[in-house]
């Protein structure tokens, strides 16, 4: 696609910025909860966030549709979508707990064609059209050259909330005791970036949602990293996922040893 979205990106991360405030403003405030999931939680702060991104968005391109996690608006027949978490790191948010963010994406034709990812608590902007460089706050970034296992920081799915169960609990002990750590941030849009930008190196899950990953995809593959979405039978936005910086050997450091039955 040879299309500029320079002008769109700039829209993005206006809006990624201005829902950022928002939730910074209101962080110790007392939250409202409309759902709470076995392992998730839904406020109305997710909702009023996601509407003020969506009123941004739209206030400079009415025609674009919008595919979020809090609805969606527009026509599901448009060539150009915004994808938008307005607050990825719910439970985090409402604990109390700084590691949350805003994620947007832009996709064309089928094909994602840039991201933003806003750490309001950081003032952490990651940017990045397709194809091109990704940044941090206007600045480069790219993943580590980490090869060895050993060396690694990595995300591991553990199988409480990804679906995955014992296998999942097997896979999580499995890829521990091969890694020099093992960290889970509770967001999947940072934990991407945070590939991105050197400071892990690789992450695994069983269940994740278009939105929580499709800006930070394109930040991670404009980064050189590299990312892996295996579709669910039930939906084509829900999956798995393999993300890493290209040079672990993660494949075979995720073959499962033969079950020990006693």
């Amino acid at each position: 696609m040879t299309m500029d979205f320079t002008p769109q990106l700039a829209v993005a991360q206006a809006a990624a910025r201005a829902a950022g405030a928002y939730l910074k403003q209101q962080f110790h405030a007392v939250h409202r909860v409309d759902a709470e999931l076995p392992h998730d939680i839904k406020l109305q702060l997710d909702r009023d966030t996601q509407q003020l991104i969506v009123e941004n968005l739209r206030a400079a391109y009415p025609d674009y549709a919008v595919l979020g996690e809090e609805g969606n608006c527009g026509s599901g027949d448009a060539d150009a979508i915004w994808i938008v978490d307005p607050l990825d790191g719910t439970v985090n948010y409402f604990y109390g707990l700084p590691i949350f963010c805003v994620s947007i994406a832009l996709r064309v034709a089928g094909e994602l064609v840039l991201g933003c990812v806003y750490d309001p608590m950081q003032d952490e902007c990651y940017t990045a059209l397709a194809g091109q460089r990704a940044c941090l706050n206007g600045e480069p970034i790219r993943v580590s050259g980490r090869s060895r296992m050993a060396e690694a920081v990595v995300f591991v799915g553990h199988g409480t909330h990804d679906g995955s169960g014992v296998k999942g609990v097997r896979r999580f002990a499995h890829i521990s005791s091969q890694v020099r750590k093992v960290r889970i941030l509770g967001s999947a849009a940072l934990t991407l970036c945070y590939i991105a930008a050197g400071r892990f190196d690789a992450y695994i899950e069983n269940r994740i949602n278009l939105w929580d990953f499709a800006a930070a995809r394109v930040i991670l593959e404009s980064a050189g990293g590299t990312m892996e979405f295996t579709p669910s039978a039930d939906s084509p936005i829900t999956g798995s996922v393999i993300a890493w910086n290209g040079s672990l050997p993660i494949h075979s450091a995720l073959q499962l040893p033969p079950a020990i039955v006693s």
